[in-house]
C-alpha cells in the first residue's frame, strides 16, 4: 500500500479558469476506500453536479473494482456524494445556477487521518486563445529554465 495517495487531474488546470477552490470529503463504501488507498482511481473525466435535494455528487469518478472484494464489491463509475458545510453548498449552488459555471475535482488524496478528500474548484471554461496562451507561458518557461541550468553550469 502507497503512503500517500494524491491522484490529480493534470487537464482541469489547462482546460478551466479556477476561481475558487474547497475541500470535500466524499461518502463511500468499504471496498471503495480500499481501492482509494491502492492507487486503483481516476478523476480526469469527473465533473461535479447538483441534484433536485441540493446535494453535489462527483460523476464519472473511476475507482476500479478492489482485487480481494467479493460479490459486495462497488461499481467502478458510481456518483458519489460530496461533503461540503451548507453555506459552501449554497454559494457553489447559486454559482452554477445563475453564472453558467461548472465545478470540477482538482485532486484526490488521502489526509492524516485516513480519509478520502476531493479537492474541488468552482470554475469557467478557457477560450481556445486562453489555452494557446497557457501552452506559450509554459514553453518560454521551459526555455528559462534551460537557459538558467546551462549558465549554472
Amino acid at each position: 500500500m502507497q503512503k500517500n495517495i494524491n491522484i490529480k487531474n493534470k487537464r482541469a488546470r489547462f482546460e478551466y479558469e479556477l476561481l475558487d477552490t474547497y475541500v470535500a470529503g466524499i461518502v463511500l463504501s468499504g471496498t471503495e476506500i480500499k481501492s482509494i488507498r491502492l492507487g486503483k482511481a481516476s478523476i480526469s473525466e469527473s465533473f461535479c453536479e447538483f441534484n433536485d435535494k441540493g446535494e453535489l455528487f462527483v460523476i464519472n469518478m473511476q475507482v476500479d473494482e478492489y482485487a480481494h472484494g467479493s460479490h459486495y464489491n462497488h461499481r467502478p463509475k458510481a456518483e458519489r456524494k460530496l461533503l461540503l458545510n451548507k453555506q459552501e453548498l449554497k454559494k457553489l449552488h447559486r454559482e452554477v445556477k445563475n453564472s453558467g459555471q461548472t465545478i470540477v475535482p482538482l485532486n484526490l488524496f488521502i489526509n492524516d487521518r485516513g480519509l478520502a478528500k476531493l479537492k474541488i474548484a468552482l470554475a469557467r471554461g478557457k477560450k481556445l486563445y486562453d489555452k494557446r496562451e497557457t501552452l506559450k507561458e509554459r514553453d518560454t518557461k521551459r526555455n528559462l529554465d534551460r537557459i538558467k541550468k546551462q549558465f549554472n553550469n
